[in-house]
């Protein structure tokens, strides 16, 4: 290429070579993706964000025991036909496989015993599955897509509540690394009443500083009725309606009265729903609480204290799978206090009843699942964790404890 100098004498400079033009256009390029990706980051919402990275490290914690657990049994050709079923099932395994049967072919064909498996999850995964997924791919979906939102929930929620990004993001990260919360990876329903749970909660407890500081009981109400649907716990939120309605109620109107007192009865009419559903399918209304109350699920009602005590003693005996539920249960009474002392009274009843409802049965089994649902000890264990250093142990903790656990449901060695 030829250009005129000052002196007036014409110089050549040689064109830039092809490799070096467009290296410098693919950086160029690559450099403006990356700042657009950062521009579309920093427009998400602050609980998106804080969601993204331990929801991502849970369902790979997960995976890997699953991908384990393969590897154990390709390797040892276990003799047991269950160990490996149970393994090839996956994200389906134990009561993921009902609800996908559920949705397939509905209550029907399976008899009484799925009748302990409440509706909403079946219906919404047929619903997914009649667009044009599978069942099976379709319920896998909706609980990870639950377990996301749930996530950015607890994270608005609890950042609402404490006007703490730090709690909130704490809480979020003890919510999907408790070692139960494996079963929010594989289609089990407590994703979806998790998304119902914090949805009622968020409903009635709206920001301090917001202009129309108002419960909204009508999307409560809903939210509650949806969550009776999906769990039997469910109905229990009618406690958190009921203690912010005696705290609004000398300050509202009759119309706001009235949408509260609907709220408080909404959990009731999703179970009546459901039961009333049963007595005309099966002509009893209380088949779907009769085989909650079997001895091979949840068993009848027993004293919890006599139930510790034997599962406690139970590892004397080399029963060390009763005996791992025992300091969950410590742990759990220790957080209820926490909550009881550093949040609200309506997250304190909620928690109080299901965990009440989880150690009532002659049972522990699935205890921890059971104590998911109760996400206030989740805030109650963020709260507690305000040192960088003991957060970090905790959290390491919680992980080995959520790949320990999720590998041995995928062994059939632990009933989740």
């Amino acid at each position: 290429m030829a250009e005129v100098t000052d002196a007036g004498t014409v110089a050549t400079t040689a064109p830039d070579p092809p490799g070096e033009s467009t290296a410098g256009a693919t950086a160029t390029a690559t450099s403006a993706a990356i700042a657009t990706v950062q521009r579309g980051w920093r427009r998400l919402p602050a609980s998106v964000r804080e969601a993204v990275l331990p929801y991502v490290v849970a369902r790979v914690v997960v995976l890997s025991a699953l991908g384990l657990a393969h590897f154990i049994v390709d390797r040892t050709h276990p003799a047991t036909v269950g160990v490996a079923a149970r393994v090839h099932a996956g994200l389906l395994g134990w009561d993921a496989g009902w609800y996908e049967t559920i949705a397939r072919v509905g209550y029907r064909p399976l008899g009484r015993q799925s009748l302990r498996f409440f509706p909403a999850v079946p219906v919404l995964t047929h619903g997914l599955a009649w667009l044009g997924l599978g069942d099976g791919p379709a319920l896998v979906l909706l609980a990870n897509a639950a377990a996301f939102a749930a996530t950015a929930m607890l994270y608005v929620l609890v950042r609402r509540e404490t006007g703490s990004p730090d709690a909130a993001r704490r809480a979020v990260w003890v919510l999907s690394l408790v070692p139960a919360a494996f079963v929010l990876v594989m289609g089990y329903a407590e994703a979806v009443l998790l998304v119902c749970a914090l949805g009622c909660f968020l409903a009635l407890r709206p920001p301090a500083t917001s202009p129309d500081n108002r419960p909204h009981f009508a999307v409560a109400g809903l939210l509650a009725f949806a969550a009776a649907l999906t769990r039997p716990v469910g109905v229990l939120l009618f406690l958190a309606v009921a203690s912010e309605l005696g705290r609004w109620w000398q300050r509202r109107g009759r119309n706001e009265r009235g949408a509260g007192l609907a709220a408080l009865a909404a959990p009731f009419v999703g179970l009546l729903v459901f039961l009333g559903w049963s007595k005309h399918t099966v002509n009893d209304w209380w088949a779907p609480l009769r085989v909650q109350l079997q001895s091979s699920h949840h068993g009848g009602l027993a004293d919890p204290f006599v139930t510790l005590y034997d599962d406690a003693k139970g590892v004397l005996h080399h029963h060390v799978g009763t005996g791992l539920h025992v300091p969950w249960v410590l742990l759990a009474l220790a957080m209820l206090v926490v909550c009881w002392r550093r949040l609200p009274a309506s997250y304190t009843l909620f928690a109080a009843a299901a965990l009440a409802v989880a150690v009532s049965g002659a049972n522990l089994d699935s205890f921890e699942r059971y104590a998911l649902a109760a996400f206030p000890l989740s805030v109650a264990a963020a709260l507690l964790l305000a040192q960088s250093q003991v957060e970090r142990l905790v959290l390491t903790l919680l992980s080995a404890g959520l790949a320990g656990y999720a590998l041995l449901a995928f062994l059939n060695m632990s009933v989740p």
